[in-house]
């Protein structure tokens, strides 16, 4: 067999390294999983040529292939061990194009999503899919994983705003796939296939996304801090059941809130007022973007107060902003704790409540402390996992495996944005059911029959 190491450099040049920081940064994403050993090398690519090139050899040699973009990955999906070929779309960071009259743009995979954004708003427009990691995370790695955010009960997921694919086969192939218009029903729909594959299918290479005019009004955000985490879930779905319609629902448990409070300090405490309170069991930070924000504003602060709420309406969008950058430091506050499992579930916003009450019964368990925001105008919750030592512990497992089989008992789901990855992939089939996983296996199958793309992520 020849030397595969000599042959991706005789073929891709400096695209193609084995430098050693660079196979141990391809090892770990953010998710805290980091494998067993370093990747066979790294493919750094510029342009859409040296991907087809790279897995044009890799099915010649039979090497299986990580797809990677940027690293900020929660599920381990895009981390690569001893003898794979991670390739990195990472440098294709251009946005190549913006038409505003069709309210699209066409960018690279690499692009980042904040980036995105900043070079729409001269434009009046912007990008909606809104992922805490917004200001790291690229747009390839967002349609791999169908990425969310704070953002998506009002504006959707990843998905919603995809209107077209450039990707790369496992034989080196380039398929174009979807459209420029709005409207587009020729043929299966090949690009909904490839938004949230997490890199089993293809290599995103290109990808045309929709744009939305950017809200000319300015947003009122209401603050309303709950003596427990019940109250807060029930006054959320009330929220949703009165049909006010949320830019933005965010749940602080008193474990975050506590973590935030220490991490970001006094001066932080002293200018927020939902850090200042200390007795808080659990807070609600509810964002409205319409004409009459302040409007739906009072009505949620109504609703918040049914529910033993205390509610505070600001239309000051910095006050806004230091808000949200509060709902952000969440993951940056766990990591100075210790180590940190970040999960993702999803369940009924009707039992967003009945979720909270299972995560304080699994807490006291199996003595883990798992500190827990959510999106919780569309159910999505973010348990975090805090333990010492490196390794995820047996114990932690197993509350977490406690975790996602609740999740699925309440009618939800085991992954609401993350992806499903290395660290979820024993419970697919749980979901799934066994029709439905044989199903899935045989689509990969079609478009990866050697199995070399991201061998081991997902299906088991």
């Amino acid at each position: 067999m020849p030397d595969p190491i000599a042959r991706l450099a005789a073929e891709l040049g400096d695209a193609f390294t084995t430098q050693q920081e660079l196979l141990e940064d391809a090892r770990a994403d953010r998710s805290g999983w980091v494998s067993a050993s370093a990747p066979l090398g790294v493919v750094r690519a510029h342009t859409v040529e040296q991907v087809q090139a790279a897995l044009r050899i890799a099915t010649e040699l039979r090497l299986p292939v990580v797809p990677r973009g940027t690293g900020t990955g929660l599920a381990g999906g895009a981390t690569g061990s001893s003898g794979e070929l991670v390739i990195d779309v990472s440098a294709m960071n251009r946005i190549l194009e913006i038409r505003p009259d069709d309210e699209l743009a066409v960018v690279q995979p690499g692009v980042i999503n904040a980036d995105l954004d900043a070079a729409l708003e001269p434009h009046g427009l912007w990008f909606a899919p809104d992922p805490a990691s917004k200001n790291i995370a690229s747009i390839g790695g967002n349609i791999a994983t169908n990425a969310g955010g704070l953002l998506c009960a009002k504006y959707g997921v990843t998905r919603e705003s995809v209107l077209g694919l450039q990707v790369v086969l496992a034989d080196g192939r380039l398929l174009r796939i979807g459209h420029r218009t709005v409207k587009g029903v020729t043929g299966y729909d090949l690009t909904s296939l490839f938004i949230g594959s997490e890199g089993t299918l293809g290599i995103i290479v290109e990808a045309t996304v929709r744009t939305l005019p950017r809200p000319s009004h300015e947003p009122t955000t209401l603050v309303g801090v709950f003596p427990g985490v019940r109250e807060a879930a029930s006054a959320s779905a009330a929220i949703t059941a009165a049909r006010l319609r949320p830019a933005m629902c965010e749940l602080v448990d008193a474990a975050a809130l506590a973590a935030v409070r220490d991490h970001l300090g006094e001066a932080a405490v002293d200018a927020n007022p939902l850090l200042g309170d200390r007795t808080a069991g659990a807070s609600l930070i509810v964002q409205f973007d319409d004409a009459d924000a302040a409007d739906r504003a009072d009505a949620a602060a109504e609703l918040m107060r049914a529910f033993s709420g205390i509610a505070q309406v600001s239309s000051d969008r910095e006050e806004s902003e230091r808000l949200l950058e509060l709902r952000r430091a969440f993951h940056p506050s766990l990591e100075a704790l210790g180590e940190v499992l970040i999960e993702d579930v999803a369940v009924p916003r009707s039992r967003l409540a009945d979720m909270f009450d299972e995560i304080v019964r699994i807490q006291n368990e199996y003595g883990v402390s798992i500190p827990t925001v959510a999106h919780a105008a569309d159910g999505n919750l973010h348990p975090n996992f805090v333990y010492e030592g490196g390794e995820v512990p047996e114990h932690v497992w197993a509350a977490a495996n406690e975790l996602f089989t609740t999740a699925l008992r309440l009618g939800g789901t085991l992954t609401g944005e993350h992806g499903v990855g290395l660290l979820k992939r024993r419970w697919l089939r749980d979901e799934l059911g066994d029709d439905s996983f044989e199903l899935q296996r045989g689509v990969k199958a079609v478009f990866d029959p050697l199995g070399i793309l991201n061998p081991g992520k997902v299906f088991a």
